[in-house]
């Protein structure tokens, strides 16, 4: 019997912050805590995360120095009927982008056209022969979107032949920058600022909302700039903090609605709902995949298409062609993923004593072999370099790159750079080439690497909690109240609970070859039972009969009625210090009703000191305990809630099943318990 190879990190309950939290915003301590971990330290923090419509932003014009500048040589193209070309990318972010700045120049009065670079023969960024052609067809401004930083060569060579260029990326700034006109990029600017998460729609919607606050033309443009902006953001992977936060919340109450044909076809094809706010994971798995599946598979110009026409019959058309295209793409996903597999199984590869995977196969198609790289770091826990022949030669080899958090994907590249011909990338993930015949001497230089950078402890799927939970506490309510934390996604993800020593009572595998699990869980505190899904979790079956469990909640509707259900992302065997949490009831009990007062004790729980005590309150006897701020949690047997505060006057009730609680409890009585205990006799 297997079960999914994991390494767990959980958070350390703070529960004391949690309980003030919890006062300040009335969410429950569940998600006081996540807050904690999110790192909303202060009330000031908690408000603008909780509220970031009422933050005070900074002006753009301040915060990118040349965003005047671009400005001005935008206003002035546009008076004077200059030919302004765009330089996209075929990537969902630089196809958002494109589209977004294509709506907005044109309805501004601009004569604008765009060009993408091929993925399969030229490679992601603006070069040499797109400035040539660009200079030939008479443009006379170039406007690169999600690209450009790292591409002076081009950049110089459009300044040779008098053209103007305007570079809005937010890739990594590169030693030497491109001798641009004006330079628009979040990485130039303070790391404090707002706007330093913005992905390349990002850019593209402050220059363009700039652009037509300057023109004094903002009438029905900026609200499906923003619609754009959302799908780009979160399809990229951005994260969802400073602005990027503020404005996908507001966009993604837009996008249901939206006056977008293209957008509206999306929807349509993905089977999502038109009525009500969308959520990120909408269009992360449902709408962001199509959109990525053209850039990967077909012509980058049916996204921009799609996003720009104003026909309902030609964007339903576009849609259809996205969702076919999606649908070849997870074929392909499949099969090599299968392919990789395979393998892995056949040369016995051994995560632990590799470290690394790298893995080149002939006729994989390049551009989905990135997804599948992601998928065999989540099955093997270890940085995965995935490549396949650029010809029926076999004599170059192109590839993906994705890493570990403990392991850098694009130092690991630099320290390959003499054996590859071209590469780059970030800390998660990279692309590079090679010649076929450098392939061995790649794998050794990246075992090294690896070798030097982890630890065994290293080279297992993380799983990253936020707090332990009871079944029990798992409700609407509580799912409901997570909606004030999103949007979730990078940098503020969906919460993560877990539960010891779950029983499972019935498990099933489900969907195309079993590729699923659904699992009935008991609530051993209130006997009630819960649906789970484990995704892609097939081969685990069955899985044991009690696991300790870490997952996400979801909402299941059905027949107008709705109950919360867990996504699993994690199990392990139970722990014999884990055992399930106790109810209020079975936790009191161990009170020694017989024992002569007063009976106190010190402890420490969470490197933190508390005093304990059993008092007579009337008829019934009561456990306090107090930290050292002077709040005192008071808890009477065979009660379900205890009192907190620092008097009893203004304590406030308390579910003590709560982990922090029930665990804080048992280490109350068990020093108790200590200090009861009678003294050894002396010895002689």
């Amino acid at each position: 019997m297997r079960i999914p190879n994991q390494r767990w990190r959980i958070a350390e309950a703070q529960a004391e912050r949690a309980i003030q939290l919890s006062q300040l915003t009335q969410l429950p301590l569940l998600l006081s805590q996540v807050l904690i971990n999110r790192g909303m330290d202060t009330p000031e923090a908690v408000q603008t995360f909780l509220q970031p419509e009422a933050q005070s932003l900074p002006s753009p014009l301040v915060e990118f120095p040349d965003l005047p500048i671009a400005l001005e040589l935008l206003m002035r193209a546009i008076s004077t009927h200059q030919a302004i070309a765009i330089c996209g990318d075929y990537d969902a972010d630089g196809m958002t982008s494109t589209a977004l700045l294509l709506r907005a120049l044109r309805s501004l009065g601009a004569h604008v056209d765009y060009a993408i670079p091929s993925r399969m023969q030229e490679g992601y960024g603006i070069n040499q022969r797109m400035v040539e052609e660009f200079h030939q067809e008479g443009f006379g401004v170039i406007l690169t979107v999600d690209n450009g930083i790292a591409a002076p060569a081009p950049i110089a060579r459009a300044r040779e032949l008098g053209l103007t260029v305007i570079v809005t990326d937010h890739h990594d700034i590169p030693p030497e920058l491109p001798p641009a006109n004006a330079i628009l990029n979040p990485k130039l600017i303070a790391e404090e600022s707002p706007y330093r998460g913005v992905a390349g729609v990002g850019v593209a919607y402050i220059l363009a909302v700039c652009l037509a606050q300057c023109l004094q033309k903002t009438h029905d443009l900026t609200t499906p700039l923003i619609e754009l902006f959302t799908l780009g953001t979160i399809a990229d992977l951005a994260p969802l903090t400073g602005v990027n936060r503020r404005w996908v919340r507001r966009g993604l109450k837009l996008l249901p609605k939206s006056k977008l044909a293209g957008v509206q076809a999306l929807i349509q094809v993905a089977g999502l709902s038109q009525e009500k706010a969308l959520k990120p994971e909408a269009i992360g798995f449902r709408l962001g995949p199509r959109i990525n599946a053209i850039g990967r598979l077909a012509d980058p110009q049916i996204v921009i298409e799609l996003l720009t026409t104003d026909h309902d019959g030609r964007a339903l058309e576009l849609a259809m062609q996205c969702e076919q295209i999606n649908q070849t793409r997870q074929r392909l996903c499949e099969q090599i993923e299968q392919d990789a597999i395979a393998w892995c199984e056949q040369t016995q590869f051994n995560p632990t004593q590799e470290q690394v995977l790298v893995i080149v196969q002939p006729g994989w198609h390049h551009g989905v072999i990135g997804i599948v790289a992601s998928r065999l770091v989540e099955r093997y826990g270890v940085p995965v370099f995935i490549g396949t022949y650029e010809s029926q030669e076999q004599d170059h080899i192109r590839g993906s790159a994705r890493g570990i958090p403990e392991f850098n994907v694009f130092e690991a590249l630099q320290c390959c750079a003499d054996l590859l011909g071209k590469f780059g990338g970030h800390r998660a993930a990279g692309g590079f080439s090679f010649k076929a015949e450098q392939l061995d001497d790649v794998r050794s230089r990246l075992q090294s690497v690896a070798a030097m950078q982890l630890r065994p402890e290293h080279l297992k799927p993380l799983v990253v909690i936020d707090a332990q939970a009871t079944l029990g506490q798992l409700d609407l309510p509580l799912y409901d109240q997570i909606d004030r934390l999103h949007p979730c996604g990078i940098e503020n993800p969906d919460p993560v609970f877990w539960t010891p020593n779950v029983p499972i009572l019935e498990q099933r595998a489900i969907g195309k070859e079993g590729a699923h699990l659904k699992l009935t869980l008991a609530c051993e505190t209130n006997g009630k039972q819960m649906k789970a899904i484990a995704w892609r979790w097939g081969e685990y079956y069955p899985l044991p009969s009690r696991l300790d469990i870490a997952y996400r909640l979801r909402v299941n509707e059905w027949n107008g009625s709705k109950s919360v259900e867990l996504e699993l992302v994690g199990v392990r065997l139970p722990l014999a210090a884990s055992p399930p949490l106790p109810s209020a009831q079975e936790t009191h009990l161990t009170l020694n009703l017989n024992a002569p007062l007063p009976a106190k004790a010190e402890f420490y729980y969470g490197d933190r000191p508390y005093t304990c005590c059993i008092s007579q309150v009337a008829t019934e006897r009561e456990l306090r305990i107090r930290n050292a701020e002077g709040q005192i949690l008071a808890v009477q047997p065979q009660h379900q809630r205890g009192l907190l505060g620092k008097s009893r006057e203004e304590a406030q009730e308390v579910d003590i099943s709560q982990p922090h609680y029930s665990n804080l409890i048992q280490a109350a009585l068990k020093a108790i318990e200590l200090a009861q205990a009678p003294l050894p006799a002396p010895t002689s």
